[in-house]
């Protein structure tokens, strides 16, 4: 390895504006159809189970926790974020955020309605 090829290289990009973020400190915003973490509205599920049959991963459990009452319990450790399950609700129960920062001590994260309910 020629040392004066490596030096070109060094003065070329010493002017360039990194191509990095400063990751923990700067927050990039996320495109426009970004497929995120998944959200549930326990209110607005009817119970039909087309996103738990849909579900190419097996992410999905809806658990009927009482009469005409229904929890889904997303393994966010199984999912593979395709959105197929938002695509099958046809009541809206389950939409996609742009959140980024999917890290959990637990696997498996329920919604707040379903520690209530438990």
């Amino acid at each position: 390895m020629k040392v004066g090829k490596m030096v070109n290289e060094v003065i070329l990009h010493l002017g360039r504006k990194p191509a990095t973020v400063r990751y923990p400190f700067e927050k990039i915003e996320m495109p426009e159809g970004y497929r995120g973490r998944i959200i549930y509205e326990a209110g607005a599920c009817t119970g039909c189970r087309l996103c738990e049959k849909d579900c190419p991963a097996f992410a999905i459990e809806i658990i009927e926790v009482g009469e005409k009452q229904f929890v889904a319990r997303i393994h966010y450790d199984r999912c593979i974020y395709c959105a197929q399950c938002v695509e099958s609700c046809h009541k809206n129960a389950l939409s996609i955020s742009a959140e980024y920062e999917l890290a959990e001590v637990d696997p498996i994260v329920l919604p707040l309605t379903a520690y209530e309910l438990f």
